[in-house]
């Protein structure tokens, strides 16, 4: 069976971000089905790392083109005012559980939460 990890990312701290990335990453060059998911605060990242001219950019590219994120939260994207960058780059809103990601979802189909 498979190891299952979803990393919910809740900071708008980049470097912390940036580990989050990094660690799916490697989750999923060893064999895990990793799943990051943008909650709170950390869904303001996504216009800064969108930003060709971001240092981290291409780490953020890499990342969406393994599949790596199930989404960002939709009520949070809201009221950040990131709703356009989540959707132009691509990313699920998630709204499951009263306009949150819900983690229950993701530890009914197996996955450890990590939270950040």
């Amino acid at each position: 069976m498979k190891k299952k990890i979803a990393l919910f990312a809740f900071r708008d701290d980049m470097p912390c971000f940036i580990h989050v990335l990094l660690n799916a990453i490697e989750m999923h060059e060893k064999g895990y089905e990793a799943k990051i998911v943008l909650e709170g605060a950390s869904v303001k990242l996504v216009a800064l790392l969108a930003d060709e001219a971001n240092h981290m950019h291409k780490l953020f590219e890499s990342t969406k083109e393994l599949g790596l994120f199930a989404g960002a939260c939709r009520a949070c994207s809201h009221m950040m005012g990131a709703t356009a960058a989540v959707e132009k780059e691509g990313l699920a809103l998630l709204d499951d559980m009263h306009g949150h990601p819900g983690m229950h979802g993701f530890i009914e189909a197996g996955y450890t939460v990590l939270t950040f």
